[in-house]
C-alpha cells in the first residue's frame, strides 16, 4: 500500500522514486557546431588555399561550382528568403537568395519534410548564384518576364514575387512586364530569374575592350593541385 501512493500503477512517476535516466544525447544538440570545410573539388581547393580571389574570376572562366561553401566563402552577406512552399505528397520549396549587391540565386527542392526541402533549396540557390549587371543600358530583357530600364528614382515596378528577387539582386529602378499567366508562382519566379540571367546579353561599349587571355586556373595551379591531392590521399 505504501508503494501505491507513489504514482499511477505504483511506478513512481512523481518526484522522487526511480527516475529514468537519459538514454543518450538529445537530438540536434550539436547541430549548431559547423564542421570545418574540407573541399573535394579542384575549385574548392584553389578557393580555400587563396589561389582564386573572387567570384568574378570563377565567372570569367565559367568554372562549375559544385560546393556551396565556395559561395559562402566569397559572399558571406547572402540573405535567403522562402518564396513559396507547395504542399503535395512531398513539399516543394522555392528559395531566393541574394546579397543586394549584384548577386542572386534561385533554388527549388522537393522533400518529405518542410525543413529538409528548405535546406536543400538554399543549397541549390547558392550553387546557382549569378552576377547581375546593373546600370542604365539596353532596351529590354525579354523572357516570359520583360525587364525594362527605368529612370533613377522610379523604384521597382513589379509584382511582389518578382520584386523581391529584383531587390535581392540589388536592382533599384526597373519596370517589369509579364507575358501569359503568372498565377503559378513557381514558374513566375523562374521566369524572373531567367530574365535576370540575360543582363550580360547586351554588348555595350564598356564591354568592347579586349581582355588579355590568361591561363586557365587548373593549368596555372596544376602543381599545387597535385600536391593538395597527395596530402588528401587521393593519389
Amino acid at each position: 500500500m505504501a508503494d501505491a501512493g507513489r504514482g499511477r500503477g505504483g511506478f513512481g512517476r512523481g518526484r522522487g522514486g526511480d527516475r529514468r535516466g537519459r538514454r543518450g544525447p538529445r537530438r540536434g544538440g550539436r547541430r549548431d557546431e559547423e564542421k570545418e570545410w574540407a573541399p573535394v573539388t579542384k575549385l574548392g581547393r584553389l578557393v580555400k588555399d587563396g589561389k582564386i580571389k573572387s567570384m568574378e574570376e570563377i565567372y570569367l572562366f565559367s568554372l562549375p561550382v559544385k560546393e556551396y561553401q565556395i559561395v559562402d566563402f566569397f559572399l558571406p552577406k547572402l540573405k535567403d528568403e522562402v518564396m513559396k512552399i507547395m504542399p503535395r505528397t512531398r513539399f516543394k520549396a522555392f528559395v531566393a537568395i541574394g546579397d543586394f549587391d549584384g548577386h542572386v540565386g534561385l533554388g527549388v527542392k522537393c522533400a518529405k519534410e518542410v525543413a529538409t526541402a528548405i535546406r536543400g533549396a538554399i543549397i541549390l540557390a547558392k550553387l546557382s548564384v549569378i552576377p547581375v549587371r546593373r546600370g542604365y543600358w539596353g532596351a529590354a530583357l525579354v523572357s516570359c518576364v520583360v525587364l525594362i530600364p527605368a529612370p533613377r528614382g522610379t523604384g521597382i515596378v513589379a509584382a511582389p514575387a518578382s520584386k523581391r528577387i529584383l531587390q535581392l539582386a540589388g536592382i533599384q529602378d526597373v519596370y517589369t512586364q509579364a507575358k501569359g499567366s503568372t498565377a503559378t508562382m513557381g514558374n513566375f519566379l523562374k521566369a524572373t530569374f531567367a530574365a535576370i540571367t540575360k543582363t550580360y546579353a547586351f554588348l555595350t561599349p564598356d564591354l568592347w575592350r579586349e581582355i588579355p587571355p590568361s591561363k586557365f586556373p587548373y593549368d596555372e595551379h596544376s602543381a599545387h593541385l597535385q600536391l593538395a591531392a597527395k596530402k588528401a590521399g587521393l593519389y
